[in-house]
């Protein structure tokens, strides 16, 4: 396996697999008036949140990585008035996860050292692939932050697993 197979894996992991779905297992304990919770001003929702993230990555990955069209609108993402059902953010997550896996094989072909122009900087993909695992990651830890003190629940991420072993 090659560098750039070895992080269309990592995104296929830290994104689809731990965000993605962590993000939907969330999705689906939350009520509606939970969805739109913001603590105050300068904090953002579930729904929006959930919302940054698909234009974020639809942004950064998808328009960098492929021929898709950049057609994010920024200022809509943190709009307290763009409320989206929970089914309605399930589905935006799902088709965010099928077109992320559209672009795994441009990722697997790219010059990771290449400059280009996303948002406002100018990047390697190299950089741009770990700004979008990273920053996914970070919200996916708000979201379920969120819940678990909405909810006062474990969200189970980890059942079944044996953390406290060492090797």
């Amino acid at each position: 396996m090659n560098v750039n197979q070895l992080l269309t894996k990592e995104i296929e992991t830290r994104i689809i697999e731990c965000g993605i779905h962590r993000i939907i297992s969330c999705l689906q304990k939350l009520d509606d008036d939970q969805l739109y919770y913001s603590p105050n001003i300068n904090s953002n929702s579930v729904n929006n949140q959930v919302l940054h993230l698909d234009g974020n990555v639809r942004q950064w990955l998808i328009a960098s990585m492929s021929d898709a069209e950049d057609n994010r609108q920024r200022p809509t993402e943190f709009d307290s008035n763009n409320r989206k059902s929970q089914a309605e953010l399930i589905l935006i997550l799902k088709k965010l996860e099928e077109d992320i896996r559209t672009v795994f094989v441009s990722i697997e072909n790219i010059d990771l050292t290449k400059k280009q122009s996303v948002q406002c900087y100018t990047e390697s993909n190299l950089s741009i692939i770990v700004h979008v695992i990273e920053h996914f990651s970070y919200h996916v830890g708000q979201i379920t932050y969120i819940t678990k003190m909405l909810l006062d629940i474990d969200t189970g991420y980890y059942a079944g697993q044996e953390l406290n072993k060492n090797g």
